[in-house]
């Protein structure tokens, strides 16, 4: 509080409180912030109405007078000076330009004052003369004499120079007599200025013509008052008694709001003292703290040394833990079996596929010998037939024979024999005529049933293509169908081609790690993951992915469960995705060493763009992409891969979905169409709408041939059965015409010859039936042999399809168990990598316990280099430290209890020694303020006062010494003070009017105005103190007379106050002027002649 009150009242020690020391005859020292009021002697001084100039103990114009000034660029002048000025009376003397007002300008600015005290101008740029950069003002005073400022810096004078520059900065150097740069702050020339008691913007030191010509043309009384009260500095006093005022009413309410606060430092200290007095020792409980806190140093010692133990265990267990490597030995052995296994498929499987194409072209051979053996066995139904029918007609023939030879034998007469013979002759020659005409029509229903026959065949074999091919329309047109439902549903969800329930089972699997059931989130299906670089290659990577397009890989077997749970109820057991456990990592597998390079051909892994590094690690693992080239050309693909394919390359894919090894290659029966991983699905569902379109008009072409074809087939059919049943009708004809013949020549003859002869052509007849026989005989053996070679070559072509099925399904299940065997590569070598990480993870876990062994053996020597520090001599611990750190907490708290009713000792002493530390020094400050207030009052009092009778005393004398030098022209003048109404009253009467009431100056001549002038600042100068006084153009409204007057006035003033330094400036000749050796006068040139002489 005390520090508040001294805070405010030290505002008035600043450098406008040394208007106390103005009217002293003497300067007095400044005062500091621990003076408050000044002692009675100080102020008996101040009441003296007459100074004593003897007093001073300085030198004459050795303190704080003007010794030289120097300008360069200022106002109009390039350069002024240096001027050396007197130490007591200086005339500065020159016509109007010659640059006296500027000296005194410069005097103003070159000793910090403003622009605007000079009257000259607003800023400090307009100083500077036109077309240069800067101004230089150089001033310097003298500092000689028994208290100079910093004589020991500074020495014998001060150098102050300032710059201005054009765009009105202004920097100061200030110099010590050497020349050296002691200062460039503003503060140590306010310093400065205050100890040699100068106020360049004092009136009464420095007077210019522009504050003389307003104090002669005011007319307000108030502002001549002002003029008195800022020369004196009684304004100052004023201002100065007015903050005192505020000062002292502010720090007494602080110290009324401070003394409530006292009661509550009192009530504090009363309670810190009850808490001092009552509190008790608690060393034995803090001696059995430290105590425990030694055990437990030590008792961590032995924890360490038995973790370090243990951890030495450890690592010799693991070190002796050959399990990995075993494993890894064990899986190596099963990953060679594997690939051995798999190359003897590969091997079979190529020997399967040799066997094959023979068997192929074996069937092919076949099925042309059916043909041509199926046409021969028909050839020879034929003449099996005929032969037949010949043996029929003869033993017809024969039993006719037979019937005329019995007939003969038992007689019968000739009767009607001629006219028999006639009938009978004209019936044969009749049944000849039909019988030739039947031969001819048999011949040619003959061979219209053989070219039905081969017309029908023809038809049946092109049904049979076109059936095949319709068929095979049919089951395209169908896939594309499928196709293009699947394209529709991915219009709004791409996943949808990887099956119906893909979108859902996602869903499932967002939901479930989200409720946390995955340790890490399953990723696929890697058909939607991955794209390609370039689309044209979407078959031949398709064909190389088929297996693992709907694939998801998990991270672990748990994830594996969860994934196959939510797969059950969207997919059937047979028909649910493959799943494929492997680590997740960050990293990309490194294929540089084993990859395949091609300069023209990327690999599989080349052509993807995959986000996911799992993706594209686990096709490297199980696919082996990286060993895979894509090739668009067969023919191409062929040439590169046989026989010897290039390094690191297994195998190769082109764009039309071929599948090249280096010793084999198969060509998909269908064309391949792209199902997964097409780009825009509305191209393709355009592409997928003409290829329907195409199949749909194919297929109607097809199905309207067939129709064509079958009704054809149909028709033929039904002629041929026609034609053939004409053909037996017509043999049937023949048979029984021939059959009449034979009848009737048999009885002609019969009657014409004897029986003997009929018995001759009866025995003759009987030998062509048995030859006919033989015929027929031999016609039925060589027709069973063709029928017999016909079942053995059928039997054979069945063999033979039969044998290439078995050989297909032995291929497919080989290219199952290929697939098998691969995959089973692919997780064996999965496996082994898993295995030698473990073992790489084993021995970096080795590695890491030694690490950690080592760490811990330093943990321990710093354990126990601190537990000596605690306590040398080593603890015999039995206790665990957690329980010795529990007893410790235990008897913490319970020292805290005690402390916290009682408090810690040295807290609870230094907590009362700070309260009554507080409560003393608040009580004493407030004590101290409040005194210093009463004091205050008093002396401020006894200020205003004094104040008072300084104003009194002040404007008196200013009274006595304006009339005593107006008496010097012969007027009379008076001064009227009212300090109430703050008024200055002046009223001259020239000579010879002194009856008049005549007081107005404005009746005044210009020059009595400026003699008036002149009284009234020399009546302020006999009353003020400064190290110089300035006057410019005091005469220039004077006539001669009163110019002399006030020119002897001057000079008779300095001549009294010879420690004082007098600058007059005036453009009038000083001839007039008394030789003195106090005089100095400086003439100005004027500019003509300083042009001429430069």
């Amino acid at each position: 509080m005390q520090r508040n009150g001294f805070g405010h009242l030290s505002a008035m020690n600043k450098r406008k409180s040394c208007a106390h020391n103005v009217v002293k005859p003497s300067k007095t020292p400044r005062t500091d912030g621990k003076t408050h009021v000044q002692d009675e002697d100080e102020v008996d001084e101040e009441d003296g109405v007459q100074q004593d100039h003897s007093l001073s103990s300085l030198s004459a114009g050795d303190i704080g007078v003007i010794e030289s000034i120097t300008l360069r660029n200022f106002m109009s002048h390039h350069s002024l000076g240096p001027f050396k000025f007197g130490p007591n009376v200086n005339f500065i003397v020159g016509n109007n330009g010659t640059g006296k007002s500027a000296i005194l300008t410069a005097l103003i600015v070159g000793l910090g004052g403003k622009a605007t005290t000079t009257n000259r101008g607003t800023s400090l740029k307009g100083f500077v003369k036109y077309g240069e950069s800067s101004a230089d003002i150089k001033v310097k005073l003298k500092n000689r004499g028994n208290d100079p400022y910093k004589g020991d810096i500074y020495g014998d004078s001060i150098c102050i120079e300032h710059r201005i520059s054009s765009d009105g900065c202004r920097t100061c150097k200030i110099k010590s007599k050497m020349g050296h740069v002691i200062s460039t702050k503003k503060e140590e020339l306010t310093a400065i200025l205050d100890h040699f008691g100068i106020q360049v913007d004092n009136p009464v030191s420095v007077l210019n013509q522009e504050m003389s010509k307003q104090f002669l043309h005011s007319k307000s009384e108030a502002d001549k008052y002002k003029f008195f009260m800022k020369a004196t500095l009684l304004e100052q006093m004023k201002r100065d008694y007015i903050h005192i005022k505020q000062t002292k009413a502010l720090t007494r309410d602080q110290v009324e709001r401070q003394e409530e606060c006292l009661k509550d430092l009192r009530q504090l200290f009363l309670q810190k003292k009850e808490r001092y007095e009552r509190l008790s020792s608690l060393d034995d409980m803090r001696q059995t703290l430290e105590e425990l806190k030694k055990k437990m140093a030590w008792g961590l010692v032995r924890e360490k040394e038995r973790q370090v133990e243990q951890l030495k265990e450890q690592i010799e267990k693991e070190e002796s833990d050959c399990k990995n490597e075993e494993k890894l030995q064990l899986c190596q052995n099963k990953v060679s079996t594997a690939e051995k296994r798999l190359q003897d498929i590969q091997m079979k499987l190529c020997t399967l596929l040799e066997e094959q194409e023979q068997l192929a072209e074996e069937s092919h051979k076949m099925k042309e010998e059916i043909k041509v053996k199926t046409k021969a066995q028909k050839n020879q139904e034929v003449v099996y037939f005929r032969a037949e029918n010949k043996l029929k007609q003869l033993e017809k023939e024969q039993c006719l024979l037979q019937e005329r030879i019995h007939k003969i034998s038992h007689g019968s007469g000739r009767r009607s024999h001629e006219t028999e013979h006639a009938q009978h002759l004209k019936k044969i020659s009749a049944f000849k005529k039909q019988l030739e005409k039947l031969e001819t029509e048999s011949s040619a229903l003959n061979q219209e049933i053989k070219d039905k026959q081969q017309a029908l065949f023809k038809g049946r074999e092109e049904y049979d293509k076109l059936s095949m091919e319709e068929k095979n329309i049919q089951v395209s047109l169908e896939f594309k169908l499928k196709r293009k439902k699947q394209l529709m549903a991915s219009r709004s969800n791409r996943l949808k081609r990887f099956g119906d329930h893909m979108p859902e089972l996602l869903e499932s699997i967002d939901k479930a790690f989200a409720q946390g059931r995955f340790v890490k989130k399953p990723v696929g299906p890697i058909g939607a993951c991955i794209s390609l670089k370039d689309p044209s290659l979407a078959v031949a990577v398709e064909s190389c992915l088929i297996g693992f397009i709907k694939t998801f890989c998990c991270d672990n077997y748990r994830d594996e469960k969860v994934l196959q749970r939510l797969m059950s109820s969207y997919f059937p057991n047979g028909n649910r995705p493959q799943i494929i456990v492997c680590p997740f990592t960050d990293r990309v597998h490194n294929v540089q060493g084993r990859g395949v390079h091609h300069p023209e051909f990327p690999s599989v892994l080349d052509c993807l763009i995959v986000e996911n590094p799992v993706i594209i690690n686990c096709l490297i693992d199980m696919r082996g992409i990286e060993c895979i080239l894509i090739i668009k050309d067969h023919a191409r693909a062929r040439k590169v891969m046989q026989p010897t394919p290039p390094r690191n390359c297994r195998e190769a894919f082109t764009a039309g979905g071929d599948h090249v090894y280096y010793n084999r290659s198969y060509t998909p029966n269908n064309e391949v169409l792209v199902k997964y991983l097409g780009g825009d699905p509305e191209a393709e569902i355009r592409l997928v709408d003409s290829e329907l379109e195409n199949n749909q008009a194919q297929l109607l072409r097809f199905q309207l041939h067939l129709s064509s074809v079958k009704e054809d087939i149909q028709f033929m059919e039904e002629k041929l059965r026609s034609v053939i049943r004409a053909c037996k009708t017509n043999q049937q004809r023949i048979n029984e015409v021939k059959a009449s013949v034979t009848e009737l020549e048999n009885i002609e003859e019969a009657q014409a010859e004897d029986i003997s002869s009929l018995e001759e052509d009866a025995q003759e007849n009987e030998l062509k039936i048995e030859s006919e026989r033989k015929n027929v005989k031999e016609a039925r053996d060589e027709l069973k042999n063709h029928e017999k070679g016909l079942m053995d070559i059928n039997q054979k072509y069945k063999d033979v399809k039969n044998k290439m099925e078995q050989l297909s399904d032995e291929t497919e299940q080989l290219k199952e168990e290929q697939v098998k065997a691969e995959t089973v590569c692919s997780k064996l070598d999965q496996s082994m990598k898993v295995l030698e990480k473990k073992l790489k993870d084993h021995q970096t876990n080795i590695q890491a316990m030694r690490d950690e062994l080592s760490i811990k053996e330093e943990e321990t020597q710093d354990c126990k280099a601190k537990a000596k520090e605690i306590c040398p001599v080593r603890q015999q611990v039995d206790q665990s430290a957690r329980s010795i750190d529990v007893e410790i907490t235990r008897l913490r708290q319970k020292i805290t209890t005690q402390e916290s009713s009682h408090g810690d000792k040295e807290q609870v002493i230094r907590e009362y020694a700070e309260a009554h530390s507080n409560y003393k020094s608040k009580s004493s400050q407030l004590r101290d303020l409040r005194k210093f207030i009463d004091r205050l009052d008093n002396i401020m009092i006894d200020r205003q006062d004094r104040y008072k009778s300084l104003r009194r005393s002040l404007s008196v004398r200013c009274k006595l010494y304006f009339n005593n030098f107006m008496m010097q022209l012969h007027c009379c003048g008076s001064m009227i003070f009212d300090h109430v109404t703050e008024t200055l009253s002046i009223s001259v009467k020239p000579p010879g009017q002194e009856i008049n009431n005549v007081s107005d100056m404005r009746s005044l001549s210009g020059g009595e105005r400026s003699f008036s002038t002149v009284c009234f600042i020399l009546a302020l100068w006999e009353i003020t103190e400064s190290p110089f006084r300035c006057l410019d153009e005091f005469d220039v409204y004077m006539d001669m007379h009163n110019r002399s007057i006030s020119m002897n006035m001057l000079v008779a003033l300095s001549e009294r106050q010879h420690l004082r330094q007098f600058i007059f400036i005036t453009p009038q000749s000083t001839s007039h002027l008394p030789k003195s050796a106090n005089i100095t006068i400086h003439q100005l040139q004027d500019p003509e002649k300083v042009a001429e002489e430069e």
